[in-house]
Parts: structure tokens; C-alpha cells; sequence
């Protein structure tokens, strides 16, 4: 089968195309392309380049394909020639919308046993059953070595043997379209990872680094094929793959001075396909900036993504359940803080950040945002994985201010996401893991770490050595938990919150303005009001009477005493009820 090999190398003088057995020609064509076309090259076939004559013998010196679509035998090795385009079944899924959704996000490495697309396809019924709508897995783009996060990518079109490979990434989608989930799929555009990052021997994708990495070259001379890069990526995971959404990591890293930014040219561009293949697609951007320009439409000015991660919303649950004011908490230690949040996504809008020194963000419109474009949660792999010893809430924090704070985010207006086993308080920690075999580079991997949780107060010995295949191990979920207590009764409590949350359209209702919170910092009491529901909260260690009527009770996982005007809630309880 004839397969036609193209690569970008605009400052090569020439650019070969090494196969198992001879080295092709390529030839040189406008825009710093080079391409060949073999007839017996399909799929199935190992492939590298050869650039400026740089080889040895066999494969010594060639290099991958920075568009590969499958790299089997690791970042370092040749590519491998791999067909991967939509499924059949495609055409009668119609997508998930974020709206009214809920999010799960997973890491399939650690998410089971097997830790392969293949094992996590067995436990998609368990996520069914507990109600969620997406499924958000982080990166699955090739990195080097055996285990990591997946945020170390160097070649963003490959996924990695370490899960399955493409096929296998293909087949995960279409099982999770078959149950009714849609797939979000965790993209890293800010940065490579340190290992394997070749594309700068092929052109000018590099300019500059962040604190993480070398960073794109999105402004500079040679851009339009960078950016083209980074656009053809968003195509191929929600075209090829049927990916419903992207989760956009750091976008605050992007570097990009020109007067169409990357971001807003992306959103454009996903509309764009969204039309053609008459399916919703969705844009969600973790970002540090508190701006909302980010998610404002682009009629409206701004960059026209769906949604955003909102830290501050878990920063002050965070506070509230633990009493943590260290580091990034130190402004959100008020419960005053928690009350406004729950209707005011960023607590840092124009305001002073202590953390940082200096003012922080800006103020959003609640009367014109929807409260679904932000994301709310009591844990993500950044908040657990980011502490020293990767240990959960359940660590630290007891059933019932877990449940207490999956209430909290499961009635909010906002968009719900929960991190893998959290709905049932899972008790093994996610820590930080790499998989790198280079002896130098885990050393600095480990040091660093290890300096960076020095500054907040962390001892070494408290920081598990991020490159022991035993760190990775014991970040594995524990599945026998969801059968004993209290993990069983946690999971109940999720699965009924998330029930009522598609049954009461008030707990839906995005209208930021409609939310209103009393809140009694002595008693540590909240009283959200949605609609003629009432989420009624006491993070207290002591019973409280509250000031609630109650028609009818529609969730009291815990002894509630409802009188005629009046609640009075057990120590560390919840009630929703209808006024």
C-alpha cells in the first residue's frame, strides 16, 4: 500500500526517510516541507528522518515523526505507520454537552490494576451507575518511560504504548460513547517534556521555556506551521478519535503576543469542526489569571473557550474542611470566603493575593456568565497529586465533611467534577510518579521535588521518591474499598446527589445571580438557596438549628430533626430539602 511521508524541516538541506531496510529521498516543496511517497509502506511500517545526512547505521541518529500516531517502542525509537479515523459508530452519537454535566476525572495508569484503556473499558459501568455524564482522562500523548502523569509529553499525535497504543485509545472512546459518556481528554499545549523533545532539531518550534519546559513558538518567525500543529492535534483527537472535549492544561503558559491568540483561533476552529460533524465539542482551559475574557464569547471580545478549572472554588472548600491556611490558602482560611464562592467563582477578582504579593484577577459578570463555565471541585490530580506525600481529603478529613463537601459541589451551580475514588472516599494517596530511565534525570526529578516542598514546610522524608516504581503502585485505586464502610455509604451519598442533581432542574440552573448563601461563621453553618430548594450544611462539630422550613426532604444522609420553621443538623451533616 502506498503511503505518502511529509515533515516540516524549513532549515534542513536535506531530509531522508529511513525505513528498516533503505533510506528515500525526500523531496523539498514550499513552506519547508519535505515529502515522499513509498509503495509499500502501509500500515504497520517503522519509519524515522534523517536530517542533513545525521545517520548511522540502521537507526542510529534517525529520529521520530513529531506527527507520529504511534511510537511502540518509546519516544526515542521510529514511528510506526498506523490508520486510526472515525469509528462507525460516530455517526449515531450526538455528543455531550457540558451544560448540566457531570465530570470524572481519571488517570488511566492508575485508575485500575491493568491500568490499560483496556481494564478502564471494565469499569465504565461503575461510572455509569454513579451518574456521571464525562469522563476526562488525563494526557495520554507519548512520554518517555514507562509511568508518569502524562504532562512530560514530547509527541502530542502518538498515544502511548503504556495504556494500549491508538487502537486501543480508539476502542476506550467508542466503549464509553456506547454507555452515554462522553470523553474529555486532558491536551498540554504550553509545554514538552524533558526527554525526547525533538522538534526543535526539525524547525523553529521552540521559543523560549516556562518553568516546566521548552514553550511553542507562537508569535515568532515560523509560527503559522506551529500553530498549524497545535491545531491539526485538536483535529485529530475530535475527529479521529471522537474525543467530545478538550481540558486545556495551563493555558496562562501559552506565550502568544499576536492579536488573534491561540486560544481564541482554537475556539474558532472547534466551532468550526463542531458544525461539520454536527456534534457539540467543548473547550474547557485551566488557567491561573482569574479572567474571565477567557470564557466570554468571541462576539463579546473575549476568547470564546466553554469553561474554565476554577481554583478558587476549591481552594476555599479546601480551607473549610481542613483548616489548611498555608501557602496558596493563606487568603481563604474566612469561612466568609466559602459562602462567596458558592456564587462568585473567583474570591481573587481585582483583589489582593498575599500568595502572591501582589492584586489578582478580575471580576465576573454573574448576571450574564452562566455558572456552568466554571469548574468546581473538592479534589483534582494537581490538589492531591502536588502534596507531598499525594494524600486524598480522606486522609485527613472525615466522612461526613466529605460528603458535606461533595454536597457543596454537587448542588452548586457550577460544573461538578470529582476525581477518581473520590466518590467513595478512596483512602490510597495519588502522589507524583515518573518513569524516566535516564539515571541524571530522576536525580534531578527527585531533588527537584524534593526543593519544592521545602518551601512549604515539607521534610524530604515526607515527599515519596517520585521515580520508585512503588510510588506509582500504591497510587492505584483499591476497588475492594467501595464494599466496606464507610466507602460504601460515601458512594451512596454521591450517587444520590448526582440523581438529584439531574431530577431538580434548580440544581441545575446556571444563573449565578439566583444563588443565594447565608452563612454563620461561629456556628460554621450554610444555607444555600436554589430555587425553593435548600442545601442546608453544618460543618460544625457540634448540632445546629437552622431557620429552614421544610415542605419536603428530599436528601438527609445523616439524623435531621425537621421542625415546623426549623432544621437542626447533626455535627458534620447536610440535608437538601425543599422550602
Amino acid at each position: 500500500m502506498a503511503h505518502e511521508f511529509a515533515v516540516w524541516a524549513p532549515d534542513r538541506t536535506a531530509v531522508g526517510l529511513v525505513l528498516d531496510d533503505r533510506i528515500e529521498t525526500m523531496t523539498a516543496g514550499a513552506d519547508g516541507w519535505w515529502s515522499v511517497t513509498v509503495p509499500d509502506a502501509g500500515p504497520g511500517t517503522d519509519y524515522a528522518f534523517a536530517l542533513d545526512g545525521g545517520v548511522g547505521d540502521g537507526w542510529e541518529g534517525a529520529l521520530p515523526d513529531p506527527r507520529s500516531r504511534w511510537q511502540p517502542h518509546g519516544v526515542h525509537a521510529p514511528s510506526r505507520v498506523v490508520e486510526v479515523e472515525p469509528s462507525p459508530a460516530d455517526a449515531a452519537w450526538t455528543g455531550r454537552t457540558l451544560p448540566g454535566s457531570v465530570i470524572y476525572e481519571m488517570h488511566v495508569g492508575t485508575f485500575t490494576e491493568g491500568g490499560t484503556f483496556a481494564a478502564a473499558e471494565e469499569r465504565l459501568d461503575h461510572l455509569v451507575d454513579l451518574g456521571v455524564d464525562l469522563v476526562e482522562i488525563l494526557p495520554v500523548n507519548a512520554f518517555d518511560g514507562t509511568r508518569g502523569w502524562g504532562y512530560d509529553g514530547v509527541l502530542w499525535y502518538a498515544v502511548t504504548e503504556n495504556y494500549g497504543g491508538p487502537v486501543a485509545f480508539r476502542r476506550f472512546v467508542d466503549a464509553c460513547h456506547a454507555r452515554g459518556l462522553g470523553v474529555v481528554l486532558d491536551v498540554v499545549y504550553n509545554h514538552l517534556g524533558p526527554s525526547g523533545a525533538y522538534l526543535d532539531r526539525f524547525g523553529p518550534y521552540f521559543l523560549g521555556e516556562n518553568v516546566w519546559g521548552p514553550s511553542l513558538n507562537l508569535d515568532g518567525p515560523g509560527s503559522d506551521t506551529v500553530r498549524r500543529y497545535i491545531l491539526d492535534n485538536v483535529t485529530m483527537w475530535l475527529r479521529d478519535y471522537g474525543v467530545d472535549a478538550l481540558r486545556l492544561d495551563a493555558v496562562h503558559a501559552l506565550r502568544d503576543a499576536r492579536a488573534t491568540h491561540l486560544l481564541e483561533e482554537m475556539a474558532q476552529h472547534v466551532a468550526t469542526l463542531s458544525a461539520h460533524l454536527r456534534r457539540p465539542l467543548t473547550l474547557i482551559a485551566e488557567s491561573d489569571l482569574n479572567d474571565p475574557r477567557l470564557i466570554t464569547p468571541r462576539e463579546a471580545g473575549g476568547y470564546g473557550l466553554d469553561a474554565q478549572w476554577c481554583d478558587d472554588i476549591h481552594h476555599a472548600l479546601h480551607s473549610a474542611l481542613t483548616g489548611e491556611t498555608q501557602g496558596y490558602y493563606a487568603d481563604f482560611g474566612a469561612f466568609s470566603v466559602l459562602a462567596d464562592v458558592l456564587h462568585h467563582p473567583f474570591h481573587h477578582a481585582g483583589t489582593w493575593s498575599s500568595f502572591r504579593g501582589r492584586t489578582h484577577g478580575r471580576p465576573v459578570d454573574t448576571l450574564t456568565t452562566p455558572g456552568h463555565r466554571f469548574l468546581a471541585y473538592l479534589q483534582d490530580h494537581d490538589q492531591i497529586g502536588n502534596r507531598a506525600a499525594g494524600d486524598r481529603l480522606s486522609a485527613t478529613v472525615s466522612p461526613g465533611l466529605l460528603a458535606c463537601g461533595a454536597a457543596l459541589v454537587l448542588c452548586s451551580p457550577y460544573t461538578p467534577m470529582l476525581f477518581m475514588g473520590e466518590e467513595w472516599g478512596a483512602s490510597t494517596p495519588w502522589a507524583f510518579f515518573v518513569g524516566f530511565e535516564d539515571p541524571a534525570l530522576q536525580d534531578a526529578v527527585r531533588e527537584g521535588r524534593r526543593g519544592e516542598f521545602a518551601e512549604h514546610g515539607w521534610g524530604a522524608s515526607d515527599v515519596p521518591d517520585p521515580t520508585a516504581l512503588s510510588t506509582f503502585e500504591d497510587s492505584r485505586l483499591d476497588w475492594s474499598e467501595i464494599e466496606r464502610e464507610p466507602h460504601a455509604w460515601l458512594l451512596g451519598v454521591h450517587r444520590e446527589l448526582i440523581a438529584l442533581r439531574r431530577a431538580h432542574p434548580e440544581l441545575t440552573d446556571p444563573h449565578l445571580d439566583r444563588v443565594r448563601v447565608d452563612a454563620d461563621a461561629d456556628a460554621r453553618t450554610l444555607v444555600v438557596h436554589r430555587g425553593d430548594l435548600r442545601l442546608a450544611v453544618n460543618l460544625g462539630g457540634a448540632p445546629a438549628t437552622l431557620p429552614v422550613a421544610a415542605r419536603e426532604v428530599l436528601s438527609a444522609p445523616s439524623g435531621v430533626d425537621t421542625g415546623a420553621d426549623t432544621l437542626t443538623l447533626p455535627p458534620e451533616s447536610f440535608v437538601l430539602v425543599r422550602g
